[in-house]
């Protein structure tokens, strides 16, 4: 089967695209502090100066630990977003996450920081599925991978701002204040989500009738184009091959992108030969600005030719070529041009893979489907820093761990390219050839 891209109609340019300017904003901003409570850990573990007296072992469980608390309100959350409200649902873990954040500046034992890690990984678990649902209530399939990624965006964009905030704070103060202060924006950031999200097109205030008419029709459309859903239970959902293979597809990815991420600080701190926090935090920001730009073309290549296999499967082997070349040469240079191609190819799948479930499952079971490839696939957020510092611990060298992310990325591809042959056509593509929608 050939994977060829919708046309849309012409007429859709005429429609307003407000949605674009109001919702993406608030949503990229709100994960950016997510994702800035997430992995500002990355960035100040190496200036911890053995307070808490942390192993390499013990720095990847503090970001691993993270990830075993993320699994539990994923399928919950998503769930509590389509049948309630994505807005509140976001609101309430956005003010618990806050609190969380700031909390585990003030542990005193390695224990009680690993048990703050999980708490943050605990509420910030159902956030993600819980802005898909909405996401999936504002964009229509031709546009979700774009919409997915300008959303995402916000993840590569958090560490460009955000890891040269992370320096310098720690430049002027403990790393304590520093987990303590970055606590507070999403408290603040809760008040502007309260105001400006609106759950569909057609309670928001803003949006004209136009646009939210051509929204329910797009929509509407997408789900008369999908297979039914047997029995429309949950389980039904879960039973299908394709959400198997996407919950391989995100562990195996997963672990190489958080087990890459954690410790992309260190290894830049290593080639600078032990630079200052706020040089480290610049030097860090230099890799996901690449990344930005790649995963939002990635993204619009793949809503223009429907290509959702490749616009996963390419990227991350180019990240398995870069991350073992990266091990391999000498010289800060070409090791920093060799770090911006891995987060550029580890980033870009994010727009297209997550577009996959939309085009597959129907409205009613996609919520639970998402937080179940979420959960699950997340656990190798927890795996992937873990080994590396495990491996790192055990061999005095970083080359194992990162040999090993690259065999997780690998296996990746693997699934991707052997795992999804069938079920993934686009949905608007089947809609405008007049063929029925394809099974799993």
């Amino acid at each position: 089967m050939t994977e060829t891209g919708p046309i849309p109609p012409p007429a859709l340019a005429a429609v307003p695209a407000k949605r674009w300017v109001y919702v993406i904003p608030v949503a990229a901003v709100m994960y950016m502090l997510a994702y800035l409570d997430r992995n500002n850990v990355s960035v100040i573990l190496p200036y911890m100066h053995g307070e808490l007296e942390l192993s390499n072992a013990d720095k990847g469980m503090v970001g691993g630990i993270f990830f075993v608390g993320y699994v539990f309100l994923q399928i919950p959350a998503a769930v509590l977003a389509q049948r309630w409200s994505a807005r509140k649902t976001v609101l309430l873990l956005m003010v618990a996450w806050g609190l969380a954040a700031s909390l585990s500046g003030l542990v005193q034992t390695k224990a009680q920081f690993y048990a703050a890690r999980f708490v943050l990984g605990f509420f910030e678990g159902g956030v993600w599925p819980a802005v898909l649902i909405l996401l999936a209530s504002w964009f229509p399939l031709r546009e979700r991978a774009r919409a997915n990624a300008l959303w995402m965006a916000c993840l590569p964009l958090s560490s460009v701002f955000m890891a040269p905030l992370s320096g310098w704070m720690l430049d002027h103060a403990s790393w304590r204040w520093v987990l303590v202060l970055q606590g507070v924006p999403p408290l603040v950031w809760a008040v502007v989500w309260w105001f400006a999200v609106s759950d569909r097109p057609d309670r928001a205030r803003w949006i004209s009738r136009a646009e939210a008419d051509h929204v329910a029709r797009a929509l509407a459309a997408d789900e008369a184009a999908k297979p039914p859903a047997g029995s429309g239970s949950y389980l039904d959902a879960v039973r299908q091959k394709p959400v198997l293979v996407l919950i391989g597809v995100y562990f195996f990815w997963i672990t190489g992108f958080y087990g890459f991420n954690l410790w992309l600080p260190s290894v830049i701190k290593e080639l600078t030969h032990g630079g200052s926090s706020t040089e480290v935090g610049l030097l860090t920001a230099i890799p996901f600005t690449v990344a930005l730009a790649v995963m939002i073309a990635n993204a619009v290549w793949s809503d223009r030719t429907g290509r959702r296999r490749q616009a996963v499967a390419v990227p991350l082997v180019v990240g398995i070529v870069a991350l073992l070349l990266g091990q391999a040469v000498d010289g800060a240079l070409p090791r920093m041009l060799l770090l911006c191609v891995t987060a550029a190819a580890v980033y870009a799948p994010y727009g297209p893979f997550w577009a996959i479930p939309g085009q597959l499952l129907r409205f009613e079971v996609v919520a639970v489907a998402m937080g179940l490839i979420n959960a699950l696939g997340n656990l190798g957020g927890f795996a992937g820093p873990y080994l590396v510092g495990w491996l790192t611990d055990a061999t005095g060298s970083s080359l194992t761990g990162f040999a090993v992310l690259s065999g997780f990325l690998a296996m990746a591809v693997a699934l991707v390219a052997l795992g999804l042959r069938t079920g993934t056509r686009p949905v608007r593509e089947r809609q405008l050839s007049g063929q029925p929608a394809e099974g799993s």
